[in-house]
């Protein structure tokens, strides 16, 4: 089954857990929070105290994405904040099957995070330890981006890769999907779509989530 799962960085802060209630009751049953610490990316966005706050106003799977230098560090306070599947980039872990392995042990979900220009190839001797891979379909930092389109050909062979193995491994997307593109990345395999702008910038985001939903869900069954 494809998620879409809505990205809080593009939500109204002031209006947090009404903008929460709204994709929840278009559907929504993951939502991604991105952590930024101005170093691994240039930007800064929100730390554990918040993900705990959110925890406290929802029961969706809170996925988090740890844009940030020396993520060993911080995945205990994430994981006791409420995080069920925590994320970090194999290009700021110097040891990415340690960290794997312990955001395992902690008890989230784990996902490696490949940026762009990163290929798929890097994974070939970690992939089978990861819950998930998470494809940047943007250079990370901001919201509002254009996907790049040569992240959907990464995929395809992630897809392939996949397949070969027999993995339980879910595809993950985030980067510049809307509703004119949402049934190619589908069809290119992937399973938890992170979209903010395209859900929390419409006139009606609930209504957004909804037709997303609908939208993914023809597409996969087309796949099939």
């Amino acid at each position: 089954m494809v998620e879409i799962i809505p990205s809080i960085l593009s939500a109204d802060f002031a209006r947090l857990a009404e903008e929460i209630a709204r994709v929840e009751r278009g559907g929504a049953t993951m939502l991604h929070l991105d952590v930024m610490d101005g170093h691994f990316v240039p930007n800064l966005t929100i730390g554990p105290p918040v993900v705990e706050s959110i925890r406290k106003a929802t029961r969706a799977h809170l996925d988090v994405h740890l844009m940030i230098e020396n993520p060993e560090r911080f995945i205990p306070a994430f994981a006791q904040a409420g995080a069920n599947s925590i994320s970090v980039h194999s290009e700021a872990c110097r040891h990415l099957d340690a960290v794997v392995g312990l955001i395992r042990s902690e008890g989230p979900m784990a996902g490696i995070v490949l940026n762009p220009a990163t290929p798929v190839s890097m994974l070939k001797d970690v992939v089978e330890v990861a819950d998930y891979v998470l494809l940047m379909s943007v250079n990370p930092g901001f919201g509002g981006q254009t996907l790049i389109p040569y992240v959907l050909e990464k995929a395809r062979e992630l897809e392939r890769i996949r397949r070969e193995k027999r993995l339980a491994l879910s595809i993950e997307i985030d980067g510049g999907v809307h509703r004119e593109n949402l049934a190619e990345v589908v069809r290119a395999g992937c399973d938890w779509i992170v979209t903010g702008s395209a859900i929390f910038h419409s006139s009606d985001p609930e209504a957004t989530v909804r037709e997303m939903r609908e939208i993914a869900a023809q597409a996969q069954a087309v796949q099939c």
